[in-house]
């Protein structure tokens, strides 16, 4: 184990993973989204895209806990079955995406995704029309190529929830028993590829540390009525992250 423990520590930049693994916690604490949009860009500079994700995931799936019991009492159960219905049959199309695409066009790929996401976020940009069944299918179809390809199911759930009258419990709620879920899917998959070595594993469950602490701080700081300042602090810091991402702007990404 200490030896092990050594390699982790080895990794060039492993103390920005740390910190911004506490960071991501945090907002995914009080926001309910942003997490794995946060983490990501600034990982993928850090690691290969495959360790990239691998970490996000473990380091989530503990991380998370905090959320879970008030998320149980809100959840809207008909949209998350279908949600995830749709995700496990799309999620295969987006790991062989992942698998195929190059680490910087893989960088550029979760860059403009999360970038884009924020500009439709703040154009005001809404659905209005009657959400069918259809739909959330879609939607979940949608999360399973983004979340299986550079890591991140948000922006297509994120879209989807900002633009329906729901309660900001509901919306928290779903969406983070959707990302269990979807770490979960992940993870097994990853197991099953056998993309896990004892490096990375040992990394994704040292990021726990950090990133359930931040989550239990954000949950902590949620309240209901400050849901727009809270969303107002997500969007500057995926947007920081997101620029930081961009391989143009330095060479360190692998």
């Amino acid at each position: 184990m200490p030896e092990a423990l050594s390699a982790v520590f080895a990794i060039e930049g492993v103390v920005w993973l740390l910190a911004i693994a506490l960071v991501a916690g945090t907002v995914r604490g009080f926001a309910g989204f942003g997490g794995g949009m946060i983490y990501m860009p600034v990982a993928a500079q850090i690691l290969p895209p495959v360790a990239a994700i691998a970490t996000l995931m473990l380091m989530e799936l503990i991380g998370q806990l905090p959320m879970i019991p008030r998320a149980i009492a809100h959840v809207h159960v008909r949209d998350l079955r279908r949600l995830m219905i749709s995700t496990l049959m799309t999620l295969p199309i987006g790991m062989a995406l992942l698998f195929a695409i190059a680490p910087e066009v893989f960088r550029y790929a979760l860059s403009i995704i999360s970038l884009g996401m924020l500009v439709i976020l703040l154009s005001g940009l809404r659905y209005r029309g009657e959400v069918r069944p259809p739909m959330v299918y879609g939607v979940g179809a949608m999360c399973g190529i983004t979340g299986g390809s550079v890591g991140i199911p948000g922006p297509p759930i994120i879209l989807f929830y900002m633009s329906r009258p729901l309660p900001p419990q509901v919306i928290r709620a779903n969406t983070a028993l959707y990302m269990v879920f979807f770490d979960l899917l992940m993870i097994a998959g990853f197991a099953v590829l056998a993309k896990f070595d004892s490096t990375i594993l040992l990394l994704g469950l040292c990021l726990n540390i950090p990133n359930f602490l931040g989550n239990m701080l954000g949950t902590w700081l949620f309240n209901p009525a400050y849901t727009r300042i809270y969303r107002t602090i997500a969007y500057v810091i995926i947007a920081a992250a997101a620029i930081s991402g961009l391989p143009f702007l330095n060479a360190s990404g692998h």
